[in-house]
């Protein structure tokens, strides 16, 4: 499909312009003259824009994008653009190349032939089973905008939760970098100098400098050892946790870290009921549901309770007993969850549940960074006060002596 800029002209003459999209100039004209136009001009436009979007095209395809594509998709559906049309009109206009690219392929399989659910699945790095579940539930359902529109809305959510989990993170692991960084730069720039001064000195250094000039020492003469010995844990640690109980250990300690654990816990909780909710309200099944929730997460306790709850349901068991079964999940969750199976709208309430447990991410993540930066601080202030005391009070020692 191309793009072409028109201008006709009305049975009253009056000039019209616009913008169309056509596999050549022919079809824009045949177009034109069953709308009663007359046509004056049929342009193709410039692909000078699309180069550019191109080269500056993102390789990564994050969860904003795909919000901003189903949202697009939805619109033009709505307005009575077929599927296909819309898909080839939003590549042309992205900014993601990986992703323009990746629509094309599944504009083309459509035009094959092919729904969209099943063009979507043949690229699963883009396009994950909850995408496709929910376009082929809108798709059976007779709803497809409805279904994107559901799906727009998870990825918006899902970016905004990532987002707040990043923070939370990312915050003690500068500032442990920053402190790493400090202390290497003091002790390679800063303890030499005063050692050297020491050592021309040649008077009796107090105990606490004696004992950090032999920590210093200790550093030095066996960095290589030390750096060595990092390096090995770093790749031993890589390997380990590409192990089945590796994996399962580092899952568990994920999970139990002092406040970030907490964080992980549950902004998967709202990842859970977000994601239920959404492809229960879609018309997905609830088996099919969890097989979905399933691969959605890493960490091998959270799947591994994903799994007994299937397991439960299978076995005959209702949702919120099976939850309390696995042993994983709060029990409000579990609550909110047999309330709404006895009221009939468990996805309305599981939507509701993401929202509390959302606002419990944000306060608990504030928590965090208002605990983490005082210590950081006095951190940094010890390790600073520490080093200024062993390097003057040798300085402090010499002036008393003079002086007495």
């Amino acid at each position: 499909m191309k793009s072409y800029k028109y201008i006709a002209r009305d049975s009253s003459a009056t000039r019209k312009e616009g913008l169309t999209q056509a596999a050549c100039a022919n079809d824009v004209l045949s177009w034109l003259r069953q709308q009663g136009f007359t046509p004056v001009s049929v342009n193709e436009i410039s692909t000078a824009v699309k180069e550019k979007h191109a080269i500056s095209g993102r390789k990564r395809i994050k969860a904003a994008d795909l919000a901003a594509l189903c949202s697009q998709l939805t619109i033009m559906l709505e307005g009575g653009i077929p599927i296909t049309v819309a898909l080839s009109i939003v590549a042309e206009d992205i900014e993601n190349s990986q992703l323009q690219q990746v629509l094309q392929q599944v504009a083309e399989r459509m035009q094959k032939g092919e729904p969209f659910s099943e063009s979507m699945s043949k690229f699963p790095r883009v396009f994950n089973q909850l995408a496709c579940a929910i376009v082929l539930a809108g798709e059976i359902g007779g709803n497809l905008p409805g279904a994107l529109q559901r799906l727009a809305d998870y990825f918006e959510n899902r970016d905004k939760l990532i987002s707040k989990v990043r923070s939370a993170i990312s915050y003690p692991i500068f500032m442990f970098t920053f402190i790493v960084i400090l202390v290497i730069f003091i002790m390679t720039f800063i303890v030499p100098r005063f050692r050297s001064i020491f050592d021309q000195l040649g008077s009796d250094l107090p105990a606490f400098t004696k004992a950090f000039m032999g920590f210093y020492d200790g550093l030095r003469y066996n960095a290589i050892y030390i750096i060595g010995f990092f390096i090995l844990l770093l790749i031993s640690t890589v390997l380990v946790s590409k192990t089945k109980k590796g994996h399962l250990a580092f899952s568990r300690i994920a999970l139990s870290l002092p406040l970030l654990g907490k964080v992980l816990s549950q902004a998967f909780v709202v990842m859970f009921c977000r994601t239920m909710a959404t492809l229960l309200a879609a018309g997905v099944s609830v088996l099919e549901v969890f097989d979905i929730l399933s691969v959605m997460t890493r960490n091998d306790i959270i799947k591994s309770a994903i799994i007994r709850t299937k397991e439960h349901i299978v076995g005959g068991s209702g949702v919120s007993l099976s939850m309390s079964a696995a042993g994983f999940f709060p029990n409000m969750v579990v609550k909110m969850v047999q309330v709404g199976e006895e009221s009939g709208s468990l996805s309305t309430v599981l939507e509701k549940t993401a929202h509390y447990y959302e606002r419990k991410v944000d306060t608990t993540i504030t928590i965090v960074m208002s605990l983490l930066e005082p210590i950081m601080i006095v951190t940094v202030g010890a390790i600073v006060l520490v080093i200024v005391l062993a390097l003057y009070l040798p300085i402090f020692s010499m002036s008393n002596t003079k002086g007495g």
